[in-house]
């Protein structure tokens, strides 16, 4: 009996604590927004036929990525009741339908409840959301192309609080879409706004009051707040379409201000750190290196980007550690390296996003132990490995069909999530659930 009941305790040691360990992807990036995907035992060399795929679920049009937590995905989508997207980088396109937040049981795919909206649309790439759903304490926060932003029971789908950005800081939709995933910190949700006086918001997380606004510029631009410590302070940086701005979290104070203009208004990958090192790129090769100050709050060009050194990212923000970026490069397209300290490239590939040069290439790093995973825009989830001396493919599968288009080519922009030890990847017709374990 005893021998028996060793045994029982042995297995539910070894399984329960597998089942405890399962890691969650509550918000963009990851749990602490660093594209860092900690779960054990995941396969690196596919089989010949893909990775098992557990469930797929209908999903209409968007871009963005899913988010798990509690057993439960929460994808935001479209549902077009008229109009045509041309997809024209340039052109504001006019659809109305309902946006929707999606709530599926994370094990079965099974549709556990779902929020929505009527909404019309005018701007380009008018899909869907752009905005990954954050969880939080029973809450899930939820932010539309067209600045609608709202909290949800998480378990009932039903509106907490409600805001319009349009409407209550008079912000206009920027051309691409309201794009900054909010940012949760304590008690406060931070989100890029727009307006005057308001590019940078704060609110209270459980009710939905602001409790402080900052920043005017020439447009708000569309990178996410981003959470930094540096001289053993937390600071917000905030990347509008003239400066990045470090502030002040409780207050909104600004602590230090650098311009960084890129094209188009489009500051758009959030800013990586790596000890007292910062980088921030974007289209026109438009970047710079930062020295983050040690004694209190503040930072100074270390150098400034050309066409032969860093990269240039939009969609998919870098990886930075040990003094080198990885990451892709809007302008032609490939996943490259460059050092931290001085913007030096050294070395570009074309294989991990379209085999091929083209404008906004993209893939999606997430890194899991030594091995980096990448989501392809062509649908592909690649494992390899990533280095100062370059790319090393270990293994790659197709799990989604792109379909959406750019720039005359097939394209899938949507982060996914990697949690339970799976994948959960969106396109505009489905959400899939594909088995990573060994």
């Amino acid at each position: 009996m005893k021998t028996r009941l060793l045994i029982c305790l042995v297995i539910f040691v070894c399984f329960g604590a597998s089942f405890v360990m399962a890691e969650e992807w509550p918000q963009w990036l990851g749990p602490t927004r660093n594209s860092v995907w900690n779960e054990k035992g995941i396969i690196r060399q596919f089989p010949k036929d893909g990775p098992k795929v557990l469930w797929k679920s209908k999903v209409s049009g968007g871009f963005s990525g899913p988010a798990v937590a509690g057993n439960k995905v929460f994808v935001p989508d479209f549902v077009v009741k008229s109009g045509d997207s041309t997809n024209d980088f340039n052109k504001r396109d006019e659809r109305s339908g309902n946006e929707r937040l999606l709530c599926f049981d994370a094990k079965s795919g099974a549709l556990l409840w779902k929020y929505e909206y009527p909404v019309v649309y005018k701007i380009s790439y008018a899909s869907g959301p752009r905005v990954t759903p954050s969880v939080v304490n029973g809450k899930v926060y939820g932010l539309g192309a067209e600045g609608n932003f709202f909290c949800l029971d998480v378990n009932t789908g039903k509106p907490i609080w409600t805001k319009d950005f349009k409407k209550d800081y008079n912000a206009p939709t920027p051309l691409w879409g309201f794009c900054g995933h909010p940012l949760i910190k304590g008690d406060l949700v931070y989100c890029l706004v727009g307006g005057e006086g308001s590019v940078a918001v704060a609110f209270n997380k459980d009710t939905g009051k602001e409790v402080w606004k900052a920043l005017s510029a020439s447009e708000s631009g569309y990178c996410p707040p981003t959470l930094i410590n540096a001289a053993g302070v937390d600071q917000l940086l905030i990347w509008d379409a003239d400066k990045l701005n470090s502030l002040d979290l409780i207050s909104g104070k600004v602590y230090w201000s650098l311009p960084l203009k890129p094209n188009y208004g489009m500051s758009v990958s959030a800013p990586v750190k790596d000890g007292d090192l910062l980088y921030a790129g974007g289209i026109g090769s438009i970047g710079a290196g930062f020295k983050l100050s040690s004694d209190k709050p503040g930072a100074s060009i270390l150098w400034q980007g050309t066409r032969e050194t860093a990269l240039y990212p939009c969609n998919s923000t870098p990886f930075a550690e040990n003094g080198v970026v990885y990451g892709t490069d809007c302008h032609q397209g490939w996943l490259g390296a460059f050092k931290m300290l001085s913007g030096e490239r050294l070395w570009t590939d074309f294989k991990p996003t379209t085999g091929k040069r083209t404008t906004h290439g993209t893939a999606f790093l997430v890194k899991n132990d030594d091995h980096f995973y990448l989501a392809s825009e062509t649908g592909d989830l690649i494992c390899a490995k990533v280095s100062p001396k370059g790319y090393e493919e270990i293994s790659r599968a197709n799990l989604l069909k792109p379909t959406n288009a750019a720039f005359n080519r097939d394209v899938l922009w949507s982060h996914p999530a990697f949690a339970n030890k799976c994948i959960y990847w969106r396109n505009d017709a489905e959400l899939i659930c594909v088995s990573l374990a060994e």
